[in-house]
């Protein structure tokens, strides 16, 4: 009985060891398996800034694992080197199709100008360029301040609204801490028409920029407004009540003037005489 026993209990050993060497076998051939299907794929060999023309330098070819989809990306150096980059990339990183321009486009600012828009560039300063908070990507409304036609009265109203900011001086890229810094120009992404609009508004009065939440896309439409407005509705100050004195009627009142007689008798002639 015991002999059994042992027999049934080393049958079961060899059988669960077997179990558990096939697991083991098993995963070691699929991690070998794994690392076997890579492909070769493009990726920066240093972090690159948008704008920033791509070299035999700053790329090369990494291993990639097959199992892990990367659409767009590109397996020969050639088809990447002299395309610039359009958003920034970091050491390491795939390059696919859509970081980059098309051949041709050129080079820094021009390849983050999509077909049909306008780069335009205005001046600024710290109140028209919201403090120095203005960034590259940001979103903004463009006011202008001017004097109506056969008026001399100011009028303002937003001309261009939800208008994105392409740079902030010479940057084309936010500042990474969010420091704010205060640029001299600053240049909006527009339609050819609109371009045309903030370049008069720029010549013709005084334009304001009033930074918006980028994922705000609402643009409600606003009447201009003039300072009929800006009173239209404003408590007046009241000063102090005026006290004004009461009129007072004068009684004048005429001398009483006293009359004195002296009576004089002479030669049997009586005379009466008034002093005052």
């Amino acid at each position: 009985m015991n002999s059994k026993r042992i027999v049934l209990a080393l049958v079961l050993a060899v059988a669960l060891a077997g179990a558990v060497s096939y697991v083991v076998y098993g995963r070691i051939r699929l991690q070998q398996a794994n690392r076997q299907q890579t492909t070769k794929v493009v990726a920066a060999t240093k972090s690159l800034s948008a704008g920033s023309p791509i070299s035999t330098d700053t790329v090369t070819l990494i291993d990639w694992p097959v199992s892990i989809p990367l659409a767009g990306a590109f397996s020969k150096i050639d088809d990447v080197v002299g395309r610039s980059l359009i958003y920034p990339i970091s050491q390491n990183q795939p390059i696919l199709d859509h970081h980059i321009a098309q051949a041709g486009s050129g080079i820094g600012l021009t390849v983050k100008i999509p077909e049909g828009m306008r780069a335009v560039a205005v001046r600024t300063n710290d109140v028209v360029g919201v403090a120095g908070f203005l960034y590259p990507g940001s979103h903004v409304d463009v006011l202008v301040t001017s004097k109506m036609e056969n008026s001399q009265a100011p009028v303002t109203q937003t001309v261009l609204p939800n208008v994105e900011v392409l740079t902030a001086g010479q940057k084309i890229e936010p500042d990474p801490t969010g420091k704010p810094e205060t640029v001299s120009v600053v240049t909006l992404l527009l339609k050819p028409e609109d371009g045309e609009k903030l370049v008069l508004a720029s010549t013709q009065g005084t334009i304001q920029f009033v930074l918006r939440n980028g994922a705000d896309q609402k643009s409600p439409e606003t009447k201009p407004v003039n300072m009929a407005d800006l009173m239209r509705g404003a408590q007046v100050p009241v000063g102090p009540k005026k006290i004004v004195p009461k009129a007072t009627h004068r009684v004048v009142v005429e001398p009483v003037v006293t009359v004195y007689q002296v009576e004089t008798i002479a030669g049997g002639k009586r005379t009466i005489d008034k002093f005052e």
